[in-house]
């Protein structure tokens, strides 16, 4: 494991599987690899038309905004709702229902829901979509390391070996035996 803390950027949207895969290593080996994680929910649909997951993206960035310790379990359940139960994440009532889930209180939840639509977090989604295509973005997930005073983008979830070497770290598959303890 590295000494000094290096920073990797995960620019994603609930609305990819392949974000929601590179979601969950990353957020395994952060401890392993010793990373400063920086989610960073982008607007596919900014990235790609259409994506049909604005309202989700901006809850992100509001639950980033006002509750960061929150952003990992409530983008976790939204990826749970959408890919694996086939559930709507495009109307506030099953955005409320992921949130909740996650651990956040109802009325926090509600608040968080109504900031949606303000300037601060569309501008916040936009910002963090903009700077996802100035790294080189043409869908995502991107991952972004931040080394040595470099910046070094990866795309998709199947970089994750390559993400360990360029780290000097060991790439112990997608579920590494220090998360897993049936190994």
């Amino acid at each position: 494991m590295g000494s000094v803390p290096r920073t990797l950027e995960l620019f994603y949207d609930v609305l990819s599987p392949y974000s929601w895969l590179a979601f969950e290593v990353l957020c395994r080996y952060k401890n392993i690899w010793n990373v400063s994680l920086q989610l960073q929910p982008t607007l596919i649909g900014g990235i790609m038309r259409d994506s049909g997951s604005l309202t989700a993206m901006r809850f992100l960035t509001a639950v980033k905004m006002e509750h960061p310790e929150m952003l990992e379990k409530v983008s976790r359940e939204l990826w749970m709702r959408v890919w694996s139960r086939d559930e709507d994440i495009t109307e506030p009532p099953s955005i409320l229902a992921a949130a909740e889930k996650a651990g956040m209180s109802m009325e926090q939840a509600q608040e968080l829901l109504k900031r949606v639509s303000t300037p601060q977090v569309k501008n916040q989604l936009k910002e963090t979509t903009e700077a996802a295509c100035k790294y080189g973005a043409f869908g995502l997930p991107i991952t972004v390391a931040h080394l040595h005073d470099e910046t070094h983008m990866l795309f998709g979830s199947d970089r994750m070996e390559l993400l360990a070497h360029l780290l000097g770290e060991k790439w112990m598959g997608p579920v590494p035996p220090a998360v897993n303890p049936r190994l």
